[in-house]
């Protein structure tokens, strides 16, 4: 029998083993910008992402570099002359317009031209649109120049007036001054150097009062009108 005296503690305890601990893809993150293929395509995307984000510094950069150079100023339209003929609206709602219209373009910029792409003139009595023209010829606008430009609307068209549009249209035939919007939608191009921007739709809005010359005796005549010009 072993002597129960001594200090017995059993055979001896091997020591743990170490566990090893792999250092590939881990469950939770994406890893280094080298193990792209292993990240599902996250570390692709943040690339693509910073990529982005550095084209649009760098446009921002561009725009701002090139409006210090050319300080741009605004397109100024006035329409200088106005002659209109016939504006009559029967019983059935239609209404027969002769209107001339001519336009001066101001370009003030120094370094700055215009391609005037396209130039549609609108004519709007209240909310009621009656005529449309498309005739003026696209042409180039040089620095610091001034154009002159002329349309016509004449035709006929049936409009609907509300209450209000149609008291208004009976001041005006009492006093042969007709309030009239000629509203303008143009495509232009601005030129800076050899440089050609992208294609812009500006809106321009002239609200005029213009005589009835074919019969008028109130004795006013019509004033060069400026323009609103919404980019």
């Amino acid at each position: 029998m072993a002597d129960l005296n001594g200090a017995y503690y059993g055979p001896s305890i091997p020591p743990p083993k170490k566990v090893s601990h792999s250092h590939g893809r881990r469950g939770g993150g994406c890893g280094c910008l080298g193990d792209c293929l292993g990240c599902c395509g996250c570390c692709i995307l943040s690339v693509i992402f910073n990529i982005l984000i550095t084209i649009a510094v760098l446009l921002g950069i561009a725009a701002l570099i090139i409006w210090l150079i050319f300080r741009p100023n605004a397109i100024k339209f006035h329409v200088t002359d106005a002659k209109l003929t016939e504006f009559t609206l029967d019983p059935t709602n239609n209404l027969r317009y002769n209107l001339d219209l001519n336009f001066t373009i101001r370009n003030p910029n120094r370094r700055i031209g215009v391609y005037y792409d396209e130039i549609e003139v609108r004519g709007y009595y209240g909310d009621q649109r009656f005529g449309m023209s498309n005739n003026i010829s696209k042409f180039y606008q040089g620095h610091k120049n001034t154009t002159v430009v002329g349309t016509k609307l004449s035709g006929q068209q049936l409009v609907m007036l509300d209450g209000g549009e149609r008291k208004d249209l009976n001041e005006d035939v009492n006093s042969q001054i007709y309030r009239i919007d000629a509203k303008l939608r143009l495509r232009i191009r601005f030129k800076f150097g050899l440089i050609k921007s992208w294609r812009f739709k500006p809106k321009v809005k002239c609200d005029l009062k213009v005589p009835l010359t074919s019969n008028s005796t109130s004795g006013f005549v019509f004033q060069p009108t400026k323009c609103d010009v919404d980019f």
